[in-house]
């Protein structure tokens, strides 16, 4: 099934941050693949990245920057700078914290996503690595920059714990770029372009579904996330993500009570961001809208 989701406006660390537009979760689409969560910000001058320590579970943080450069520290003692073109990859397991920090004032823009880990892998010990180095694929009329999993033979180095791909593409002409049928596959616009024959807008995720080998697209820049069919139900709030509402309780309170879970991540004083309130109800997991076969091309 080809559908187009819009993205939407929330603030990044705060009510009085900057604005990022959330493009997955989806009502109806909680996962593509592994992939959970995706956040694009600018591309403005003078954003202020401003993000203190706070805790996640149960996932990867993958950070993609474009223009500008992001300051990270966690509880592992991992202290970088992230450049355009480098991927920082950060996996929570059990239980890691973390801060993200624009360190100037020019143009900021890239992306923020999150890797579901499968339930064997989720508890797992945490972990932080950093490629400043990425595995490039090209093809008539298109560029890809590997950052996750594989495409085509291109695959890099960052760990994976299920089949999934991501990667940045930049296309000159009208280009066809490869896929792998037994994978769902999504679109993040990260220009205006056409994707599938669908024209897309910068911002939006255009979700192509599963059982395509290939997908066309016109001059633009664009991401492509996909992977095997996650088959876990995720109850997902806040910087957690786990498979009950038990386990969403107890992540926050071990976060409130400064258990040795999440550690401390060094050259903040002290400063976290307190974990909000949890909502009144039981919270239950993301589902997904039942499948369509694929469109043809």
């Amino acid at each position: 099934m080809i559908e187009v989701f819009e993205p939407r406006a929330v603030p990044l660390g705060g009510l009085r941050a900057m604005k990022v537009d959330r493009a997955l979760p989806q009502r109806g689409l909680p996962t593509v693949g592994a992939w959970c969560f995706l956040d694009a910000f600018g591309p403005r001058a003078g954003d202020q990245m401003r993000v203190l320590p706070h805790p996640h579970t149960g996932l990867q943080t993958v950070t993609w920057p474009l223009a500008g450069e992001i300051h990270h520290r966690d509880s592992l003692g991992s202290d970088v700078l992230v450049r355009p073109g480098q991927l920082n990859l950060m996996t929570a397991g059990h239980g890691v914290s973390h801060s993200e920090l624009s360190v100037s004032d020019g143009v900021l823009h890239g992306l923020q996503l999150w890797v579901a880990l499968p339930l064997d892998r989720a508890a797992m010990a945490p972990a932080f690595e950093q490629h400043v180095e990425l595995p490039v694929h090209t093809g008539p009329g298109w560029t890809a920059t590997v950052l996750m999993g594989t495409l085509g033979d291109a695959v890099s180095p960052a760990t994976t714990h299920t089949p999934l791909v991501g990667a940045d593409v930049a296309v000159t002409g009208a280009a066809t770029l490869p896929l792998r049928p037994e994978h769902e596959h999504a679109v993040l616009a990260l220009s205006d372009l056409e994707v599938a024959g669908t024209p897309l807008r910068r911002g939006q995720l255009l979700y192509l579904g599963t059982g395509l080998d290939e997908v066309a697209l016109s001059t633009g820049r664009a991401f492509l996330l996909g992977g095997e069919p996650f088959p876990d139900d995720l109850v997902m709030w806040w910087n957690f993500v786990g498979r009950s509402h038990d386990e969403i309780v107890a992540a926050r309170t071990d976060w409130q009570a400064a258990a040795d879970r999440f550690g401390m991540v060094a050259g903040h004083n002290g400063a976290r961001i307190p974990a909000p309130d949890l909502p009144g109800v039981h919270l239950t997991p993301r589902r997904r809208r039942a499948a369509q076969p694929p469109q043809a091309q």
